[in-house]
């Protein structure tokens, strides 16, 4: 008997000890809730260079925070794991604060990177012979985008129906960045598409691509959309921000003393600064092509004046959903958090 009550007091006693460790594991999930992951929309494009300058700097750190980077080659994919609660925070174009605002999602930049796009429509050297100088010369070809649903497809679709071409008269194919967009200019699966730094100074090099239309540049950007087009982003949950201000408020700061740190070095510190196989075996491009995009920068991480309506112009001038919603620009961003203490 005695045998028996020692048996279960064993294996209540067991039973209890493993109802501790369950218990506790809730606090053990609460320290790697700590963790920010970020997800970005194509970590090694310069548009996108802020993410890991901050964290070469030791800015999040600074700030107390533990970072995560990953990195997807699409924004609307990045876009798609920060709704779905996957991740805390998405470096991507802030069009998507708008286009997910007109669907009934609330998203808000709270550090912006860049006051233009920074993408670059090239042509392929072959099309270009054949005739396609411009986007009104779109009729009847492949033009190539990261993703669909992407910014590149947002931008694309307004430069080509801004030329007058419909729709259904060209097409759109997803070819990724990088080496992916590459290839698939080179093998004529695309006769056009749109891309960063530092792909556009690697076609150019090669004479592999032409430019056709240039938003690296402030003249470049207002000429082809008629005003800042603020773009590279981060941007998180309103609903998130707002219940974690702290956070929110740390992050801010460390990527405006980021676009600080971009705004008083040369490109050559910048580069020096970023992990080798950003930039291979060819440092010397890297650094040109990151040279030519320092315009790009904003210079505190904050939104520039009139920018948001530049967007929201673009984006109803295809979008219907964009242009019959009442679009409320004010949660679409905020600059609080960078002076946030």
């Amino acid at each position: 008997m005695t045998t028996i009550h020692t048996s279960r007091r064993a294996a209540l006693a067991a039973i209890a000890a493993a109802a501790a460790c369950c218990m506790a594991s809730p606090a053990a999930q609460a320290a790697d809730s700590d963790t920010v992951t970020i997800m970005v929309g194509g970590i090694n494009k310069i548009i996108y260079l802020p993410a890991k300058l901050a964290e070469s700097l030791g800015y999040f750190k600074d700030e107390g925070l533990k970072v995560e980077l990953q990195s997807q080659p699409a924004g609307v994919d990045a876009e798609n794991q920060l709704i779905a609660g996957a991740v805390q925070g998405v470096v991507g174009f802030y069009d998507h604060t708008i286009d997910l605002q007109a669907k009934g999602k609330e998203i808000e930049a709270i550090a912006v990177f860049c006051k233009v796009p920074g993408e670059v429509e090239l042509v392929s050297a072959k099309a270009a012979a054949a005739g396609f100088k411009s986007m009104a010369d779109a009729k009847g070809k492949t033009l190539g985008v990261t993703g669909l649903g992407s910014s590149t497809e947002f931008l694309t679709r307004y430069l080509v129906d801004k030329q007058g071409v419909a729709s259904k008269d060209y097409s759109l194919l997803p070819v990724g960045a990088g080496n992916s967009f590459i290839a698939g200019m080179k093998q004529d699966r695309i006769q056009a598409g749109m891309t960063t730094e530092p792909t556009v100074s690697q076609m150019l090099k090669t004479g592999d691509a032409q430019v056709l239309v240039d938003m690296r540049s402030e003249e470049g950007t207002k000429a082809a959309l008629g005003g800042l087009y603020p773009a590279a982003s981060l941007y998180v949950r309103n609903e998130w921000a707002a219940s974690h201000k702290e956070q929110a408020a740390k992050l801010a700061r460390a990527f405006g003393r980021t676009m600080q740190y971009i705004s008083s070095h040369s490109a050559e510190d910048i580069a020096e600064k970023m992990p080798k196989d950003y930039y291979g075996n060819d440092k010397e491009l890297y650094v040109a092509a990151l040279k030519a995009s320092l315009p790009m920068y904003t210079k505190d991480g904050k939104m520039p004046e009139g920018g948001p309506e530049t967007v929201l112009k673009v984006l109803s001038a295809y979008k219907p959903n964009v242009k019959s919603a009442h679009i409320d620009l004010a949660k679409t961003y905020s600059n609080a958090y960078l002076n946030a203490k």
